[in-house]
């Protein structure tokens, strides 16, 4: 199908015809600035300022929120290799944005860069659909457990605890399993240090610091990391879900041969979706994460391309009659998300026990 090769020569058109480089600008440099010296002042002011416990409990909020923007609009860019052309400052912009915030940019380069990008909403494979195994189910192959019923109540919240688990618990299962989905995973000597020191950096910074120094007792301390952890987790669950668990999006399942007869362009227009595509604000918190179906086809384009690329992208899926799926706003595509939670839940549920009470009146 031509639609991507012409597509692609379109949006190359609109870089060459405007003189514009496909990484970093002006923009972009600004969000870093802005972005990461949020984190650094809020860090300090919790440390420093000598604000009373209630004052640093919102800092702290904050602070969870603003390391989720740094991985939106400076990490994810990095490790893509989309912030600048230099092979080597991405990798360095990548690891210490990353990796000083708690994530692990090896283990983040196979799980997302190169699992979710090639085998995006294919159970079994894409991973990053395994929100919470066995409590929360975002595809109709797994597993239908009865609390599921409810999942469209709880599994929002639950996001909340994603951050967290990854802190403590993600990056080292998958560092050491074999496989990743499908993929076997492959790590250097190097990247197993890096996993441990960036990891102690992260638990110094933001555990051993303040118990030490903070004038609040244990459990203000766990209140406050875990209200940090939590606002991070839910910016993080519900912007990476609100792309690919919504109404119109594909879950797509391997042939007998365990493959995908869509062409990969194809693919990524039906399993991602956009979400307040117009909204400044939108874009600029996000770090374009709120145009997923331009970044799936565009990953080494940085996102403040995105808005502008988009209308290409849209346009050009029009006219092969290729899926554009977006939500005008962040509110509906919550709505959306919470019917997909729902039907995949309490719907299926429902829809098997109809099934069964017409077997049972056929066998009598």
């Amino acid at each position: 199908m031509l639609f991507f090769p012409i597509l692609k020569k379109r949006v190359d058109a609109y870089f060459t015809e405007n003189n514009l480089s496909k990484n970093a600008n002006a923009e972009m440099v600004f969000k870093s600035f802005f972005f990461g010296g949020g984190v650094i002042s809020l860090y300090c002011l919790i440390m420093f300022g000598g604000f009373s416990p209630w004052v640093m409990l919102g800092l702290a909020v904050l602070l969870g929120m603003f390391k989720a923007f740094v991985g939106f609009n400076i990490s994810h860019d990095a490790i893509h290799g989309s912030y600048t052309s230099n092979k080597r400052v991405n990798e360095v912009i990548g690891r210490i944005a990353f990796n000083t915030l708690g994530g692990n940019d090896s283990v983040w380069r196979t799980t997302h860069n190169l699992v979710h990008h090639t085998y995006t909403n294919i159970p079994g494979h894409d991973e990053d659909i395994d929100v919470a195994p066995g409590l929360v189910r975002l595809s109709v192959v797994e597993e239908l457990k009865p609390m599921m019923r409810f999942q469209h109540l709880y599994a929002i919240p639950l996001y909340g605890l994603a951050y967290i688990s990854w802190i403590f618990r993600k990056d080292y299962v998958k560092f050491f399993q074999d496989k990743i989905g499908q993929t076997k995973n492959k790590y250097t000597k190097t990247d197993k240090f890096n996993l441990f020191f960036f990891k102690a950096l992260y638990y110094t910074l933001f555990i051993v610091l303040p118990l030490v120094f903070l004038p609040i007792t244990w459990w203000q301390f766990i209140i406050g990391f875990v209200a940090m952890g939590v606002a991070g987790g839910l910016v993080l669950g519900l912007v990476f879900q609100l792309a690919h668990v919504v109404e119109g999006t594909e879950f797509p399942e391997p042939n007998e041969e365990n493959e995908i007869e869509e062409v990969w362009a194809i693919h990524q227009m039906q399993t991602t979706a956009n979400f307040a595509r117009k909204s400044w604000l939108a874009c600029f918190l996000c770090g374009g994460l709120n145009m997923q179906v331009e970044h799936h086809l565009f990953p080494q384009v940085c996102h403040v391309h995105y808005p502008k690329i988009a209308s290409i992208v849209k346009e050009t899926a029009e006219e092969f009659g290729v899926p554009y799926v977006e939500h005008k706003t962040f509110f509906n595509a919550i709505v959306s998300h919470y019917k997909t939670l729902k039907k995949l839940g309490k719907g299926a549920l429902e829809e098997l026990k109809d099934d069964n009470q017409q077997q049972q009146a056929q066998a009598a």
